[in-house]
């Protein structure tokens, strides 16, 4: 063998033996990544269980609202701990710290438009709509569309879906979800009168069902001491306190408790949402003459002194019904047990608060207005390290909900949202009517997207008393349970009046139009203070007809343009 050819076998063989090493390399490099992978796809895997618990734990700092008025937590609890915060620490791994905290409605609001304006959000806080629209427009907010088709339980993608999709079209911009949609049940838009039934049968009074018959009634409150004491102190109709709305609308048009909705709706007037006239053309509710005719009478109600004469002054409109001195008041089925009437039954055990569909129209139909299923939305801050948490917590309250007790107030769970199926409250009312026929019993309610009916069968005996079809307070035992109590007569008493037909209207849009960003807030401060001052007598009833010159020629007329082109189909 010559030298040369020795030397390039040589080389060869150096070679195979370098590849060799570098295969065997390449695939010991292999193994270790094979495994990594594996790793990954189990955590993730297992990251994804909608109720998985975090093996790190994780912070999330929330902005709340806070109802001052509640006295529910036990000594030493607040609202950054409480059982609901214990519960999801204890389940999730997940800590919930208040960064800041408001008193619900207005100062809640402002809050949140300030931390808006200076781009000093929270993790995670519960906004309305046109916050919603803001923080998506300033790039505020994460993108949650990957989360929550990961994490979100089957039941809450479910009762979602019971929204035929608008609950998901009003929180998507450019096919990206940024925030989780509420769904309320259908009861909780619909507004019509509370009253003290024991003075009417004191008076020799029947339940008014027409304005005629209401006016009656809310005149012989006022005058014939309904209350026995001796003085001229009673009010018959409540209304909306400082700040509080004279009606719901377009953008709020759920639980507006101590509003005249039903006022407003006798006469077929919906201020506040969009309409379709006779023409099928667009037009606004709170221009029409209805709205002026339903002003007209509440400005008789009022200069008469039938109406609270401290409205949107007083600070608290439950104060005149905890303390016994007024007899009416508007609202839907929670603002009953939920509201101011288990103070009220503790002050005065005989008062017997009773709902009823009213007042009806001219042709004896209750034609209230309707909302939208959607009105809470929960966002993310963008760039929020763990988005899936809040997706998590809704997962774990719906689910649990029936476990905690309740006689702490569920507002105190953080970052609630309401979750319940359209018909939520239709099938509980109906299921409890035949458990307690002896139709039914609680094994046989424990029905997927009804989280709290079963809970609700085996508790309803525990503060309703026989007769079981009659619901007058002496039927009731509020002391056996004050918690179930509250919910229970809610949802008996509140629920009774949606029992019969009623002819429903609903606004052709519950969003905003371009225009609105710019202009909404002045047509609407124009809007709130004209009527305000009518009603109180402060201005003339014609100066409606200003209104609505005024409110066409500052924007109105171009955002019903905006609103009709959006309806078309």
């Amino acid at each position: 063998m010559s030298k040369s050819r020795k030397c390039i076998q040589i080389l060869l063989a150096g070679i195979l033996i370098v590849l060799s090493a570098c295969s065997n390399s390449s695939s010991s490099k292999e193994l270790p990544k094979s495994s990594t992978e594996e790793a990954q796809t189990a955590a993730v895997e297992k990251e994804a269980n909608p109720f998985g618990k975090s093996e790190e734990p994780i912070t999330i700092n929330i902005g709340k609202e806070i109802d001052a008025s509640d006295k529910s937590l036990p000594a030493g609890d607040s609202p950054e701990s409480n059982q609901y915060t214990r519960y999801v620490k204890e389940q999730l791994n997940i800590d919930t710290k208040i960064v800041w905290q408001a008193a619900a409605g207005k100062d809640y609001e402002q809050k949140i438009n300030l931390s808006i304006a200076s781009n000093d959000l929270p993790d995670a806080m519960v906004v309305k709509e046109t916050q919603f629209r803001q923080m998506v427009k300033s790039g505020q907010l994460e993108d949650l569309t990957e989360v929550y088709n990961k994490y979100a339980s089957p039941t809450i993608k479910g009762i979602i879906e019971t929204t035929n999709g608008l609950a998901l079209k009003s929180v998507t911009v450019d096919g990206k979800m940024y925030a989780l949609p509420n769904v309320t049940p259908e009861a909780d838009m619909v507004h019509y009168m509370w009253i003290r039934k024991d003075w009417l049968d004191k008076l020799g009074l029947q339940p008014p069902k027409t304005m005629d018959e209401l006016e009656k009634v809310a005149k012989a409150f006022v005058e014939q001491d309904p209350d026995g004491n001796g003085k001229a102190d009673t009010v018959a109709i409540t209304g909306p306190q400082l700040g509080g709305n004279l009606n719901a609308d377009f953008l709020n048009p759920n639980n507006n408790n101590y509003g005249f909705d039903p006022i407003f709706a006798s006469y077929h007037s919906y201020p506040g949402f969009w309409l379709k006239d006779s023409n099928g053309n667009t037009t606004y509710g709170s221009i029409q003459p209805e709205t002026k005719q339903a002003l007209s009478k509440l400005r008789d109600f009022y200069s008469k002194g039938l109406i609270d004469k401290e409205m949107s002054i007083r600070k608290n409109a439950q104060e005149l019904i905890k303390n016994g001195t007024s007899g009416i008041y508007f609202g839907v089925w929670w603002s009953g047990g939920y509201g101011p009437l288990a103070d009220a039954y503790q002050n005065n055990p005989e008062a017997n608060w009773q709902a009823y569909a009213a007042p009806l129209d001219m042709d004896g139909d209750f034609t209230p207005h309707m909302g939208n299923p959607s009105n809470q939305y929960l966002v993310v801050r963008k760039g929020y390290e763990h988005p899936e948490a809040v997706i998590k917590m809704q997962n774990l309250l719906y689910r649990d909900e029936s476990k905690f007790d309740v006689n702490v107030a569920i507002s105190n769970y953080p970052l609630r949202l309401v979750y319940a199926s359209m018909d939520v409250m239709d099938v509980t009312y109906k299921m409890l009517q035949e458990v307690l026929a002896g139709t039914k019993k609680p094994e046989d309610l424990d029905l997927p997207g009804y989280n709290l009916l079963k809970a609700d069968a085996e508790n309803i005996k525990k503060v309703k008393l026989e007769p079981y079809n009659n619901n007058d307070i002496q039927y009731w035992d509020p002391n056996a349970d004050i918690g179930v109590w509250k919910r229970m007569y809610s949802t008996l008493v509140g629920i009774a009046p949606l029992q019969e037909p009623f002819k429903r209207t609903y606004s052709v849009t519950y969003s905003q139009t371009k225009t609105m960003e710019s202009r909404w807030a002045a047509l609407d401060k124009l809007e709130k203070e004209t009527f305000l001052k009518i009603i109180m007598g402060a201005a003339p009833l014609d100066s409606f007809d200003q209104f609505v010159i005024d409110w066409k020629n500052q924007g109105g007329d171009k955002i019903i343009a905006e609103i009709g082109e959006t309806a078309q189909p």
